[in-house]
């Protein structure tokens, strides 16, 4: 992977999407050393994350993750995830937030260098063409040690780079007997992040 030392980069992190990618190959991400990584790496403009959020539970698990990255150096964009039953009779959340980072993409891109991406969802290829054609460069960071691949492969060949986060275990995982300051457990019994996607 290769960032200058005097570009000024973004981290734009789809939620739902990098937790399920984390989940499926059970990577365990330590939050403050991703932040530590890519600062050391270029000059870290800003890093935010995008997650949807069920407002009408008295407690949300995700809720820690959200406070503990927002005093961390996170920029944190929410909204109300929307609960819904479908034909089968299922409950379903939905709360896509593809939109808001989209915007907020295009909006910052006029004062950064690099972008990038956490999320390997197909529906983000034409605004990564988008930065590309304004002179940025955009890393996708997702993983293709998965069957099937959680990145789409039109997003992976659209990407200046392509970081495969099963690759960056040593750099920002989190080990288990890890007892130092750290971001709270994203891996919740009772919530599912993934369902958080369009449906």
């Amino acid at each position: 992977m290769h960032f200058y030392p005097d570009e000024r980069i973004a981290l734009f992190v789809d939620g739902a999407n990098l937790y399920a990618t984390a989940k499926a190959i059970g990577f365990d991400i330590d939050y403050k050393r991703l932040l530590a990584f890519f600062a050391k790496r270029a000059r870290l403009v800003r890093a935010i994350y995008y997650t949807a959020l069920m407002d009408d539970a008295e407690y949300s698990p995700i809720r820690p993750l959200i406070d503990w990255l927002d005093y961390n150096g996170f920029m944190i964009v929410t909204k109300p995830a929307k609960e819904f039953t479908d034909g089968a009779g299922r409950r379903k959340v939905k709360g896509n937030m593809d939109i808001e980072l989209a915007v907020d993409m295009m909006q910052l891109a006029e004062n950064l260098d690099h972008i990038v991406l956490f999320s390997g969802d197909g529906d983000f290829r034409s605004l990564v063409e988008a930065v590309q054609h304004k002179g940025r460069r955009v890393s996708v960071v997702s993983t293709l040690s998965t069957r099937p691949p959680m990145v789409a492969d039109d997003l992976r060949r659209q990407a200046d780079q392509f970081i495969d986060i099963a690759d960056m275990q040593k750099e920002f995982g989190r080990a288990h007997d890890d007892r130092r300051e750290r971001a709270p457990q994203q891996d919740f019994d009772d919530y599912d992040e993934e369902e958080y996607a369009e449906v």
